[in-house]
Order: structure tokens, then sequence, then C-alpha cells
């Protein structure tokens, strides 16, 4: 079941999304060891949610169209304005130096921004209760199934993304200032397209 739930899992991690680009930078502005503190993040949270979807909370949220709605709005918020801070970054304008992606991460920042990035789509407990579902009614899931299947989610994640930061730090060697900016700028401007799609669809749905 743990490998189940890994190549499943795998298969998700193909989909790049702001949490990997992020992990990308961590490596390539800060370093490797850096960049798997940010690994470690992420496949706490990613833990949590997979949890608390078997845990049922995934049935409470959808029940509540308004924590939805609100939650979806923050999420979508955080990406922008990580987005927006790492485009001005490059331009040396310093509108949230903090959540920038362009400045340099340390052990006591990185934590915080994996899990604001992270948290950024809480409705993945939404996703993993519909997963979970789909499973128990195909295949006669138990629940110690549903963790093993979690947990090899977990792992893929885990393995993923330490991939990705290692990829970022030997990137480092071959990228130029000026690439670099040209990447962080393009980094921007995906996290802004993230966050303005998720109130687009946000938008077409009410």
């Amino acid at each position: 079941m743990i490998l189940k739930g890994f190549r499943f899992g795998m298969i998700l991690q193909l989909a790049v999304g702001p949490v990997c680009l992020f992990i990308f930078y961590t490596a390539v502005h800060s370093g490797l060891p850096v960049a798997l503190l940010g690994v470690a993040g992420v496949s706490l949270i990613d833990g949590a949610f997979i949890l608390a979807a078997i845990l049922g909370l995934g049935s409470l949220l959808n029940s509540n169209p308004s924590a939805k709605k609100f939650i979806k709005v923050f999420g979508a918020m955080v990406l922008i304005l990580f987005g927006l801070s790492t485009l001005l970054g490059v331009l040396g304008i310093s509108l949230l130096p903090s959540l920038s992606l362009t400045r340099v991460q340390t052990v006591e920042n990185v934590f915080i921004k994996t899990m604001l990035l992270t948290l950024s789509n809480p409705l993945t407990i939404l996703f993993w209760a519909g997963v979970f579902a789909s499973k128990v009614s195909e295949q006669e899931m138990l629940k110690q199934d549903m963790y093993l299947f979690g947990f090899g989610a977990v792992l893929s994640t885990l393995i993923f993304l330490s991939a990705v930061a290692g990829l970022g730090s030997v990137m480092t060697v071959f990228l130029g200032e000026t690439l670099l900016s040209i990447l962080n700028a393009f980094v921007g401007f995906v996290l802004m397209y993230f966050g303005g799609k998720s109130l687009f669809d946000l938008k077409i749905t009410t």
C-alpha cells in the first residue's frame, strides 16, 4: 500500500507548482541544506493535509462554502504577494522583503515561507478526501491502508522535492546574475499567475 501511495504521489509531483519552484530557488540562492529544510516543511504540511482528509475534515470543510471561499481567497493572496514581492525584488524594489524569493533564505525563515506556500492551497484536503473515498469504494481500503497509502504519498513529496533541491544547488554553478534575474522574474510571474487563476476560478463558480 505504501508503494501504491508513492506511485500515486509521484504522478502528482509532475504537475510542478509554486512550492516546487520555491524549493528550487531556495536551493539556487541559499544552498542545498536550507532547501532540504524547506522540503521537510512541505512534507510535514502535506502529511497534515492527508491526515486531515483521513480524519474527515475534508467533508466538514466541503459542507461550509463560506470557509472554502475564505481559504481559497487567502491562498490566492499569499501566492500573489509572494510573486509580486519577488518580481519587484528583481528591480531592486523591496515591497515585502520577507516574502521575496530573490533574497537569500535562512534556516530561520525558510520554514515559515514553506508553510505559507503549502498552506496557500489548504483545499488539498478536499482532493485527498476524494482520493480516499474513491479508493475505499474501489479497493475496500481500510483505515490502516489509508495511513500507509498517505505515507507513501508523503514519501514521494520528500524524494521528488529533494531531487529538485539537488538540481537547484547544482544549477547555481551555471547561472550568472543575468540569468538568475530572468529566472526570478519568471518565478514571480508564475506565482502571480497561480494566485490570479485561483481568484478567477473562484469568481466563475460564485
